[in-house]
């Protein structure tokens, strides 16, 4: 009784302990002397039986109490006893690591279960760099941390924490959960499309048993290549493939950087009909449907870029990017530019106004680009605005400002983009020309404003950041210029409505013959059928010659640039401005297509400083070189043969040796 006694009391509420019990033996007492006193003024007898019972009642409540406190303290020195000796067992026996070392990284202790790493060595006193090199840096490295940390020590992996205050360093295996945590990420679901790019083009003119052939070799290289690496792979269609791996798979692939593009684009292109692939793979997550809506934008990304190439890439992740050696192929048909005119057509009839635009500093394929976009609009009887700064523009599109003077119609119609702001409304469209980023274009806030309302023409290869919900895009990298594309739509406009007329023709002209270098570089047959279009409706080579013409400054900064020209190896020439000088970054790209006539030069480089304080990069290539994934690398774009950069916070030396490491590491491009 007793035994349970002195155990519940030690559940009693807390107020029941301590000095509050005091308190209340104090009050019961001075309470009975009380009741004592006042039994015996009113009957001695009475009085003397209560002072016997109250005496007893002291008295068992002494011993009871006694009792209690001999048990307490008995509890108390089997819990210390039990604390300690558990506190002892878990430095020795528990499966945690334990290691003491002093300021000189001399090892003072270490438990039992960690001695089992080093074997029979003795390392009591011995600095940690002679008994393992290894730990002793990952313990240098993670000392401040205040978190335990995942670090792999010898082929174990460990969780890792130190209390730096007492020189205490602890370890915990944990190989296993890595182990399967490892497998796991190995085993994470990876979907994919491939798509056969000029599938349709090439097989126009083949008979069917070709067809057949082309098909069968196709099908058959894919299942092999699909096979090696042990992955699913279903044709869903005459150029469309779905493919269903594991990361682990994917690595692999990613290593050898998906030589696939090359054995299909070889072998067929032997046979005469080169054909290629455009890739779009995504994973780093459970929802399938997420996966499959990511594995079309990425193929989407890799057919805007030009096709034949790979985009990797997780949902929230950054787009890793494979292939793209070759420039894009022209297209044999005009059937998507009769489609896109009648789309562009609905869209305009739809808005109550257009607003159209090109990229910052705008170069005269931006400019005849939003002039012939105008003239659509026109000819669709919707008002058009030309967004353009006109405070920063080259020396040829200043000359088309001046010209535009005697066309007040076209003239009026060029605003600000703070004028363009007051008069957008949510029925208003938006086209973004020559370039799909939105923070080069030049009013990014209109941009904002009419972010659903957004269409994209432009013959650059698509890059990751891009308007997120345009309602139509057209985006054609084999494409020579932006004004070429917009040309082929003038065919499919009404008839009945006022033509282009010959400064918008030129204009355009001019956009096309700077682009391609007087039809040296990315021209293919509709590029001459673009230009013949506009000749004939009035385009003067004259007026075109005058609008290129350079002035006496940048003629001179040109040669400057070019007689500060290096070579790495023998293929590459690489330019850099004066560190304190401003550099025009057209001047810089013109002085970038001049090195490419050097005799042996397959890409140059031209690194400036520009006004606006950054440092721009002009990448150019004869198509043997691919200047695109550099500048890419570097934070900017391009095509493959045409690519640039701007980069912020930053020196000409600084990007200079950026350029030159990525260039060392890049010999293949």
């Amino acid at each position: 009784m007793k035994k349970v006694f002195s155990k519940n009391f030690w559940h009693l509420p807390s107020f029941m302990k301590n000095s509050q019990l005091r308190l209340i033996a104090a009050f019961l007492l001075g309470l009975a002397i009380v009741c004592e006193i006042m039994a015996f003024l009113l009957n001695f007898i009475l009085g003397l039986v209560l002072l016997i019972l109250v005496c007893l009642t002291i008295g068992a409540a002494f011993l009871t109490l006694k009792e209690i406190t001999e048990d307490t303290n008995e509890y108390i020195s089997d819990l210390s006893y039990r604390i300690k000796r558990g506190e002892q067992e878990a430095l020795i026996k528990m499966p945690i690591g334990i290691l003491f070392f002093n300021a000189q990284n001399e090892v003072e202790w270490i438990n039992p279960y960690l001695q089992k790493y080093f074997g029979k060595r003795e390392v009591l006193g011995k600095n940690l760099q002679i008994i393992d090199d290894q730990l002793a840096k990952l313990i240098e490295k993670n000392f401040d941390e205040k978190h335990p940390v995942e670090v792999v020590w010898g082929d174990k992996s460990f969780q890792l924490l130190i209390q730096k205050e007492i020189h205490a360093v602890y370890l915990m295996d944990i190989s296993e959960y890595s182990r399967i945590k490892q497998h796991d990420l190995e085993t994470d679901v990876v979907l994919g499309q491939i798509f056969l790019d000029n599938y349709d083009e090439i097989t126009q003119s083949m008979t069917d048993k070709t067809i057949s052939n082309l098909n069968n070799y196709v099908t058959n290289e894919l299942t092999n290549w699909s096979r090696k690496y042990e992955m699913f792979l279903k044709r869903i269609d005459n150029d469309h493939f779905l493919v269903i791996a594991y990361t682990k798979v994917l690595q692999q692939l990613e290593t050898e950087k998906f030589k696939i593009l090359d054995l299909i684009r070889e072998r067929t292109s032997k046979q005469n009909f080169p054909l290629t692939l455009s890739i779009g793979l995504a994973y780093g997550d459970d929802d399938l449907s997420l996966l499959a809506q990511t594995a079309q934008s990425n193929l989407d990304l890799a057919l805007g870029r030009g096709g034949d190439q790979v985009v990797v890439k997780t949902p929230d992740g950054q787009a890793r990017f494979y292939g793209g050696k070759t420039n894009p192929m022209e297209k044999r048909t005009r059937v998507r530019a009769r489609m896109i005119a009648q789309a562009l057509q609905e869209l305009v009839h739809q808005a109550d106004q257009v607003f159209v635009m090109g990229h910052k500093r705008p170069d005269m394929d931006s400019i005849g680009a939003c002039l012939g976009i105008r003239r659509i609009a026109k000819m669709n009887q919707k008002e058009c605005w030309i967004v353009l700064d006109q405070t920063a523009l080259h020396s040829d599109v200043v000359r088309l400002m001046d010209e535009l003077a005697q066309y007040p119609e076209i003239k009026g119609r060029i605003i600000t983009s703070e004028e363009a702001l007051e008069k957008a409304t949510s029925h208003s469209l938006l086209l973004m020309v020559d370039h799909s980023k939105p923070s080069i274009s030049v009013s990014p806030e209109l941009y904002q404003k009419l972010s659903n309302r957004v269409m994209v023409i432009d013959h650059h290869r698509r890059g990751e950041e891009f308007p997120e919900n345009p309602v139509l895009v057209y985006i054609e990298p084999y494409a020579s210029s932006t004004c070429e594309l917009i040309t082929e739509m003038f065919e499919y406009q009404s008839r009945d409505s006022d033509p282009i007329n010959k400064i918008e023709a030129t204009a355009m002209l001019t956009g096309i013959i700077i682009d391609t270098k007087s039809f040296s570089l990315r021209t293919g047959t509709r590029t001459f059928d673009a230009a013949s279009y506009l000749r004939s409706v009035g385009a003067d080579l004259t007026m075109t010659h005058h609008f290129m013409k350079e002035n006496v400054d940048s003629f001179m900064q040109r040669n400057h640039l070019i007689d500060r020209v290096e070579f790495i190896g023998s293929e590459l020439a690489l330019s850099t401005g004066e560190a304190d000088r401003n550099y025009d970054p057209v001047t810089a790209a013109q002085a970038a297509d001049e090195l490419l006539n050097v005799s042996g030069v397959e890409a140059s480089f031209v690194i400036t400083k520009r006004q606006d304080g950054k440092v721009g990069i002009s990448a150019r290539s004869n198509g043997t070189k691919n200047v695109q994934v550099v500048m890419e690398e570097m934070g900017g774009g391009g095509h493959l043969s045409n690519a640039a950069t701007q980069m912020d916070d930053t020196t000409v030396k600084q990007v200079q040796q950026k350029l030159v490491e990525i260039l060392q590491q890049n010999k293949d491009l």
